[in-house]
């Protein structure tokens, strides 16, 4: 565990600084294509899943994948675009499926797959692109919001679980899980989006910040549990093992998914 623990604080030494530097003195485009790398990386674990040994469907889901994510880079203020990729994005699956059969047994599932990893991973992971990109002055300090609310939560949570967990949250799904994590994964969410009203994003209101910490720290442990209900459902204990002591990168992103994309709906919304 402590060399687990280990392993993790030395990826984030080396990795942080370079995001917080592309963050804040690279140019929109530069965080873009580094969201769009890091999308490739999950895309390969995500469809590895659900398309094993069929490496032209895994092919065809990036891509859709990436599409997605362009269309939001290129096209999200124009409704018909996003219209138009919510209506073809599953004839498009269905296509790749009845293109790329293999068993019937999994031919629904994969169909399913493939119009909803796009979306999920697409979307989720390019969500952060645009709050770089649109948040204004303020858009490198929201993409750090999201950042933080999602590791402190799943800090949070960790910690609280293992020195105070008692009652499981989800065991059929995650076994280790208790809500006293979750619920310290909510304190540690709110004292991030604090920290952030208090040093780096003065015009965050305060409320508005832990309300945000609360709502979208209590659905990014959702998106945890989630991406773990994928894994377990296929017989996988990690993603991928790309990104030393946390796994894969699916692993690392699923609850930033969640967090990300409602950072971007309050910019886009509310301010």
């Amino acid at each position: 565990m402590r060399s687990n623990l280990a392993t993790r604080f030395a990826t984030a030494l080396v990795a942080g600084p370079f995001i917080l530097g592309l963050l804040y003195k690279g140019p929109p485009w530069g965080f873009a294509l580094f969201v769009a790398a890091a999308t490739v990386i999950g895309a390969i674990e995500l469809f590895g899943m659900t398309h094993p040994d069929d490496r032209p469907s895994q092919v065809a889901g990036i891509a859709l994948t990436l599409a997605v994510q362009g269309a939001l880079w290129w096209f999200g203020a124009s409704a018909p675009v996003l219209l138009a990729l919510i209506l073809l994005l599953p004839f498009a699956a269905v296509l790749l499926t009845l293109a790329r059969l293999g068993d019937i047994r999994t031919a629904a599932l994969r169909t399913f797959a493939a119009t909803f990893g796009p979306l999920y991973l697409g979307g989720g992971l390019g969500a952060l692109s645009l709050l770089r990109r649109d948040g204004g002055a303020d858009g490198p300090s929201f993409v750090l919001l999201a950042l933080i609310l999602s590791w402190f939560s799943d800090t949070g949570a960790y910690f609280a679980g293992r020195f105070l967990g008692r009652h499981k949250l989800y065991e059929a799904v995650s076994p280790k899980k208790t809500i006293e994590g979750a619920l310290g994964g909510l304190v540690f969410a709110a004292l991030g989006a604090l920290f952030a009203h208090l040093f780096y994003l003065r015009s965050l209101p305060l409320v508005d910040g832990l309300v945000l910490a609360v709502v979208a720290g209590g659905f990014g442990q959702a998106g945890d549990l989630g991406e773990s209900l994928l894994k377990r459902s296929f017989g996988v204990k990690d993603s991928g093992g790309i990104v030393p002591g946390h796994g894969g990168i699916l692993d690392r992103v699923d609850a930033l998914l969640v967090t990300g994309t409602l950072t971007y709906l309050y910019v886009l919304w509310a301010r």
